[in-house]
């Protein structure tokens, strides 16, 4: 066997065949990767792989047509059928050679994400799977050509049928849509014929082990089918021609009877088993927290798509997938606006309810979610267009699910009057898929805070609260309540304000926060990059929080009946100016650091216990101030409002927007035209003239 394989693999690159393929591979692959990568700076590798995909339909054809047909032509597939190797081996070694062909052009692409990361971060895993799917996919192509070579001895006809069953594979999604977007059985049938579906997957990021098995599947098929179709030559040559030929086909249906059956029990596999999220976002995964509440449900909840199924977004779909996986409780309907127009309307009257969106229903309730909030988008500026950065299918399935199981929504209030701004963008959407039904309150208009509030949010008042507002504030702390506050640097006198906060220990330093340290500001000294401290509120932050025009926090640590968990906190050089108006330089009116300006603290009475989170810049949960930090800030704001939430509410869990890699390629022009050069030229053509040279070398011999 390995004799016939270095036999083959030689003849590949002593005429042009082989060389040409790889040339003409490599070339390609060079052109989009100058392109994609070089050119425009994508760290994303699979962009360029699929590209080249298309080639196959041509090259594949040309590198396998010769494989058996010229040796039926020739005659000389008598030594096959009359060989002491069996037909499996030489089968097997044909194949294996004519892959070391498409292997050897993969090897050299493997290169290219070690060049890019010359030039930026580039997410190595995601790339090699995706560099996995494509060679999956392409030795599926050659196994494919290998069977159609061995049934004709036309170099010609191999070819040409070799490009039709490709080209077949290759389109096979759109006709199976064309068939009947929502599924039938003879768009199942034809499904198993989907040669590119399952390389989407793997060259997304998800190292999908159903893929894997349907390609390696696929390729033992066609092999066998090879086998098949040469076994049926050598006894057709025997007084043994009919019951052979009954035995190879009853041998041919009982391996595609194999073969489905494999991959029907792989697909039927929940998706968390068979597949790996590798993205360095986890796109497709779901979180810990999000597994949590769907092992925990105890009653059926139904996700309605309204799409069919044959047209939905890849990402959403698989999302939906990991939540069937997870809980059997958990099933997913895809109704098609054409043939349900009015569906939606038995949940909502909303009539910019767009096609991809879910409706989320339990026994209790239902809940729409509208495709426009499962990604977030956001405006280039430079040209006006719409680009997509974030995708939030996970942290609205998991709202939408807790907020049709609860039995009950927690209510918080958000005070007015004392020039406080509103919750918004982000900070606001994370209160909504909290699952907070947040109603505002003005002191002037109430005898006291109501009693079904689960907290009082007051953000960055800039005027003093009347000594009646604080007063009501008051006793709503002596009943046991619970506060997010945060605060706003500004001049005026805001005595009756900062009592609320005595009534826990806790003092508001005159001035603003400035940092000496350089290493705990951005840019200016009152852009605040303060130290985390270990807690639950501070867990999911991985790198910085950002807290502009602070206001310094300290307290009594002997303060009765008050435990303190400082959240955020300045080093050890930080000063709190008391004339910001003037030098930014401290001097001697100025109060030295350190301070905290992120504080928990719970305050324990008779039969009762208070709390209160005190965060010192309300800018710091603003989107412009979240962005500086890739969206820390929106974790700590998330955690904090949660846990205010009762854990038996199911609605304590928020999952945050999912950001999409920014990041891209920064490439010296010299090095952008060099790509471009050595890639789609040099590379290429010396790999032709090499082969032409030694074509024409043997055919002087």
């Amino acid at each position: 066997m390995r004799a016939i394989w270095k036999r083959e693999l030689k003849s590949y690159f002593q005429t042009v065949t082989g060389w040409l393929f790889i040339a003409a591979t490599l070339a390609l692959f060079g052109l989009y990767f100058y392109v994609y990568n070089m050119y425009y700076g994508s760290t994303d590798i699979s962009s360029t792989l699929s590209a080249v995909t298309f080639l196959f339909l041509v090259t594949v054809p040309i590198l396998t047509m010769r494989t058996l047909a010229e040796e039926r032509k020739n005659k000389t597939d008598q030594l096959i059928l009359t060989s002491p190797v069996s037909v499996e081996k030489v089968v097997l070694a044909k194949y294996l050679a004519t892959g070391t062909v498409f292997t050897i052009s993969v090897a050299v692409m493997c290169l290219a994400p070690l060049i890019m990361s010359a030039y930026g971060n580039v997410a190595f895993a995601k790339s090699y799977v995706g560099v996995l799917g494509f060679w999956l996919y392409g030795m599926t192509c050659i196994a494919i050509g290998t069977f159609v070579s061995s049934l004709t001895e036309s170099i010609v006809i191999s070819a040409v049928l070799t490009f039709v069953f490709l080209f077949v594979g290759y389109l096979m999604t759109g006709i199976t849509n064309l068939i009947s977007q929502n599924g039938n059985i003879i768009t199942k049938i034809l499904g198993c014929y989907d040669l590119t579906k399952h390389m989407d997957m793997l060259m997304q990021g998800i190292l999908d082990v159903s893929g894997i098995v349907y390609y390696i599947s696929m390729i033992i098929l066609f092999l066998f089918l090879t086998v098949q179709s040469i076994q049926k030559r050598r006894w057709s040559m025997s007084s043994k021609k009919l019951k052979l030929g009954v035995f190879s086909s009853a041998m041919v249906v009982i391996g595609i009877v194999v073969t489905v059956a494999v991959n029907l029990v792989v697909n039927a596999l929940p998706s968390s088993i068979t597949s790996i999220d590798l993205t360095a976002q986890k796109m497709y995964s779901i979180s810990d927290d999000t597994k949590e509440i769907l092992h925990n449900l105890d009653e059926d909840v139904t996700i309605y798509v309204l799409e069919a199924e044959g047209n939905m977004d890849d990402t959403l779909a698989t999302t939906l997938k990991r939540y069937e996986g997870e809980s059997s409780h958990i099933s997913v309907e895809y109704k098609d606006p054409s043939v349900y127009p009015n569906f939606y309307r038995d949940y909502t009257d909303d009539t910019s309810i767009t096609r991809k969106s879910l409706i989320v229903e339990s026994s209790k309730r239902s809940k729409v979610i509208n495709y426009s909030n499962i990604y977030e988008t956001s405006i280039d500026y430079s040209t006006y267009s719409s680009q997509t950065t974030g995708y939030d299918g996970e942290g609205q399935l998991t709202s939408a699910i807790s907020y049709v199981t609860s039995d009950e929504m927690p209510v918080m209030y958000e005070l007015q009057g004392h020039g406080e701004t509103a919750l918004n963008g982000n900070f606001k959407d994370a209160i909504e898929k909290a699952n907070v039904t947040l109603n505002s309150l003005n002191l002037m208009q109430a005898d006291s805070i109501p009693e079904d509030a689960q907290a009082l949010i007051i953000n960055g008042p800039t005027s003093d609260f009347s000594s009646d507002d604080a007063s009501k504030v008051i006793d709503y702390i002596n009943k046991g309540g619970k506060l997010f506050v945060t605060l706003s640097y500004t001049d005026a006198d805001m005595s009756n304000f900062y009592s609320v906060l005595n009534e826990f220990g806790i003092t508001a330093v005159e001035g603003m926060v400035m940092e000496s340290n350089t290493g705990s500001y951005y840019q200016a000294p009152y852009y605040l990059l303060p130290n985390v401290e270990s807690s639950a509120l501070t867990s999911g932050v991985d790198g910085y929080v950002f807290t502009p025009y602070a206001v310094g926090l300290t307290y009594n640590t002997d303060t009765e009946n008050v435990t303190y968990t400082p959240l955020l906190t300045t080093s050890d050089a930080a000063y709190s100016k008391t004339d910001a108006t003037s030098s930014l330089e401290q001097t001697e009116d100025d109060i030295a650091g350190p301070f905290t300006v992120g504080l928990k603290a719970e305050k324990t009475m008779d039969d009762t216990s208070a709390d209160i989170l005190v965060y010192s810049s309300m800018s710091m949960f603003m989107d412009d101030a979240d962005s500086m930090v890739s969206g820390n800030n929106l974790s700590v704001f998330s955690k904090s409002i949660a846990s205010y939430i009762p854990e038996d509410s199911g609605s304590a869990v928020v999952i945050p927007v999912k950001e999409y890699d920014s990041s891209t390629l920064t490439v010296p022009a010299s090095v952008v035209i060099a790509s471009a050069v050595i890639g789609i030229a040099v590379i290429p053509l010396l790999l032709l003239a090499i082969g032409i040279v030694i074509w024409m070398r043997r055919r002087k011999k």
